[in-house]
């Protein structure tokens, strides 16, 4: 029997900063969907296009308004995801989300700043991300700038109490859901 086998020795992770692995996977589905959707709305135009004009139009990943277009489209995605909702579909995945750096609900113009300055961390060849790793509330430069911070939603506690109350109850059968 483990030490932590008793409902009591269960931590919640609800409220915990969020680790920079939890955040860089979200960020990479984040990225795949992102991208994803971007070349089929390109697909989609170049067949629109071919259907009514009958001319074909071919797009490159060096094209400087196709770089032009991803970026303003990854940006306004994630904007529109952190207003909305504080999370994007990678964070709701892994099950963070982003709030004020005080823990309140996430305001619209937070999460569009937050977008507008998630460039950052690019751009200044990755130091934007290393205030995420040498801080306890594990927050990027972007972040920092937006009032933000990125936490764990879930909270394993309840789940655990949950699994145990149905394991209690009355005519249950083990490995029944």
């Amino acid at each position: 029997m483990s030490a932590r086998s008793r409902p009591a020795d269960w931590v919640g992770a609800q409220g915990n900063y969020a680790g920079s692995v939890s955040r860089l996977t979200a960020y990479l589905i984040d990225l795949m969907v992102i991208s994803g959707l971007f070349w089929l709305f390109l697909a989609f135009l170049s067949f629109a296009v071919q259907v009514v004009t009958g001319r074909t139009i071919t797009w490159h990943k060096g094209n400087l308004l196709v770089i032009i277009c991803y970026v303003v489209w990854h940006l306004f995605y994630l904007g529109f995801s952190w207003a909305a909702s504080g999370r994007s579909l990678g964070m709701f995945v892994l099950g963070v989300h982003v709030v004020r750096a005080d823990g309140a609900r996430l305001e619209p113009r937070r999460g569009w700043l937050r977008a507008l300055v998630f460039p950052l961390g690019f751009l200044t060849l990755g130091l934007g991300y290393l205030t995420m790793l040498v801080q306890r509330e594990r927050r990027a430069l972007y972040d920092l700038v937006a009032g933000t911070a990125v936490v764990y939603e879930w909270d394993a506690r309840a789940a655990r109490l949950r699994f145990l109350a149905r394991e209690a109850e009355p005519g249950h059968s083990p490995g029944q859901q």
